[in-house]
């Protein structure tokens, strides 16, 4: 039997840690056999979990040691720092050849144990950027749903930890087996660790007493319309050239690249809270055609119109015409 050791910190998510219990727990081999024994861990008998409620475990670092796969999940912002015991406990089970998984910003604990040097790895893309600054060691992956890095996994958030869950089944007793515990979990076994995560793209920045504000406004205010370059530069009263380069100062990107992202946001709230056909919102947003927008949108939210309005849209779950 395959021994899983959850790591529970002060601070941590309940949620990120149910996840893969559940999915482990509910694991069965074709005879009818559980072939992952789950069980707590922490440093000491009682946690303080994220929400203020206190957790009762039996088991304590020593099973780091015994186990085959670590899962660590998420804590809330504002943790306890991490002990020193706690990150000498994870070096020398990774030391040991121990596999090693985070949930969300679980990672953030593998990262300060030094596991993910120089490795890929994900975690929520809300904390995605924080990751990168705070560990430059560590080549953050913030559109991913999991990274396998072979003894080293990293998941983007709770829902993406069932998926990497899965994968690790499948790692270990192949896809049959794989597959019955994603129907028991009621979850799509193909969703692979490279499929994006579904990024809501907030709107791009308008730096505050700019002189580049009134641009932009405008530049929303058009989306459904033709907007080059050369149409922005004239509406600033500069070249091209000076225009870019004062646009890049001020805003930290592109002139084109900021009119995409502002056109993908305009694409995602008509997907979220319309029922307009997809050939519509192309239009609307200034795509110019379905087929633009399509492969537009999947380059910058890494899925489909399609998919990402079944996953947001609380009108109805199907578009009207293919996505």
């Amino acid at each position: 039997m395959h021994s899983v050791a959850i790591l529970v910190l002060d601070g941590v998510v309940p949620f990120d840690m149910a996840a893969p219990m559940q999915v482990l727990d509910w694991t069965r081999l074709p005879d009818g056999r559980r072939p992952y024994r789950v069980r707590l861990c922490a440093e000491r008998p009682e946690v303080i979990a994220d929400g203020g409620f206190t957790l009762r475990v039996e088991r304590g670092l020593q099973a780091l040691a015994d186990a085959d796969t670590i899962i660590v999940p998420g804590r809330a912002e504002g943790a306890a720092p991490l002990s020193p015991a706690v990150l000498a406990a994870l070096r020398d089970a990774a030391g040991a050849g121990t596999r090693i998984a985070s949930v969300c910003v679980g990672a953030f604990v593998l990262a300060e144990a030094g596991l993910l040097d120089g490795l890929r790895a994900t975690t929520h893309w809300v904390a995605a950027g924080r990751l990168a600054r705070d560990f430059p060691r560590v080549d953050v992956q913030p559109d991913v749903l999991y990274v396998d890095n072979g003894q080293i996994l990293t998941s983007a958030g709770a829902a993406a930890a069932l998926d990497m869950c899965l994968h690790m089944i499948r790692r270990d007793l192949g896809s049959a087996v794989a597959a019955n515990a994603a129907r028991m979990s009621v979850m799509p076994l193909e969703r692979e660790g490279g499929q994006a995560q579904f990024i809501v793209h907030e709107h791009p920045p308008v730096p505050r007493g700019s002189d580049l504000e009134p641009l932009l406004e405008w530049i929303e205010d058009n989306l459904a319309h033709e907007v080059t370059l050369g149409a922005m530069a004239a509406r600033a009263g500069l070249s091209e050239r000076t225009f870019s380069r004062r646009f890049r100062e001020q805003t930290g990107t592109t002139p084109l690249q900021w009119l995409l992202r502002a056109r993908v946001r305009r694409a995602q709230y008509l997907l979220e809270n319309s029922d307009h056909t997809v050939e519509r919102i192309a239009r609307q947003a200034g795509f110019g055609s379905p087929t633009a927008f399509r492969e537009r949108f999947r380059k910058v939210v890494g899925t489909t119109p399609y998919a990402y309005r079944s996953a947001f849209n609380g009108r109805r779950a199907a578009v009207a015409g293919s996505g």
